[in-house]
């Protein structure tokens, strides 16, 4: 292995230096770090925009295109996540997260990695069924999923609603559970996701 590759595969593992150890808890390698806040950022965005549609009238148009991108933003980071977590396992649990928490967290991660995908490809079928041309940010066309269909499209469309109420919830439980770790039990459990400036150096 390279100098560059060993550099690249020791800044994907979790960070369990001993500075680290008698500070906080072991954290997420830098690229997990950094996906996970680009999902986050990304996630926001597309419910927003979503949420814009709904009763939009002159932007309609702009921000369809808007919403669009970052949906397939958010797939594209989804799956780079999903091969980056099976690439490099994540730092051991905290010991302030139970068995019974840990199953649940398991369960709302993995949901939350399905609906990261499913909602923007339903979006996109969505699209394609109403016959509108599914057109990105720089004018960029994308083909469509399924051929224009009415009947499809307002099936879809029900779908498309309950995936994105689904991701708002299991999204603002996340948030949620992490801020009452922060807040009230304080296990430092957000500086396993966090970046942070040393003196000697950048992070």
């Amino acid at each position: 292995m390279s100098t560059a590759e060993e550099i690249s595969a020791h800044s994907d593992r979790p960070d369990r230096s001993p500075t680290h150890q008698s500070e906080q808890p072991a954290r997420f390698g830098s690229t997990a770090r950094i996906l996970h806040w680009a999902m986050a950022v990304s996630i926001v965005a597309m419910l927003f925009l979503g949420a814009l549609l709904v009763g939009s009238l002159g932007n309609y148009d702009r921000v369809l295109v808007l919403h669009q991108t970052v949906g397939v933003i958010v797939v594209v980071l989804a799956v780079v996540r999903i091969g980056n977590r099976l690439r490099a396992a994540p730092p051991p649990q905290l010991p302030s997260i139970g068995r019974p928490e840990r199953l649940v967290a398991g369960v709302s991660e993995a949901l939350m990695y399905v609906l990261f995908v499913a909602q923007p490809l339903v979006g996109w079928a969505l699209a394609s069924a109403s016959g509108i041309p599914i057109r990105l940010v720089g004018g960029i066309l994308l083909p469509a999923l399924v051929p224009e269909n009415a009947p499809l499209y307002h099936l879809l469309r029900e779908v498309h609603t309950v995936l994105a109420y689904a991701l708002l919830v299991v999204f603002t439980a996340h948030m949620c559970a992490v801020l009452a770790h922060t807040l009230v039990l304080r296990d430092r459990l957000l500086s396993r996701m966090t970046f942070q400036l040393r003196r000697g150096g950048p992070d």
